[in-house]
């Protein structure tokens, strides 16, 4: 089974790059270039589950308290997410992503 990831609308693009030049197969869905933009954080989570995709995010703010309340409405499961800080070191991001 292989990792596959989403990456919300307000991740680096450094960070999407980063990972498709290190990883060329990687499944990444970029909201960005897929014509999501603007999709509602519980929308992302949900299409996440559905495709079983791990949600990379830079929103500390509100998309933690998305996936609790989805979890703890306990209709649906989700793959996880990935918070990354703001300020993070691109490429060391990039090779955390990869070791998944």
């Amino acid at each position: 089974m292989s990792i596959r990831f989403l990456a919300d609308e307000n991740l680096l693009e450094a960070i999407i790059q980063g990972l498709r030049s290190r990883e060329p197969s990687i499944d990444i869905l970029d909201v960005k270039t897929s014509g999501l933009r603007r999709t509602k954080d519980p929308d992302l989570l949900e299409m996440a589950y559905q495709q079983d995709r791990i949600l990379i995010t830079h929103d500390r703010d509100t998309m933690p308290g998305h996936l609790w309340d989805r979890l703890s409405a306990g209709k649906r499961n989700s793959p996880g997410a990935f918070v990354v800080p703001q300020r993070c070191a691109v490429g060391a991001t990039v090779d955390f992503l990869l070791l998944v």
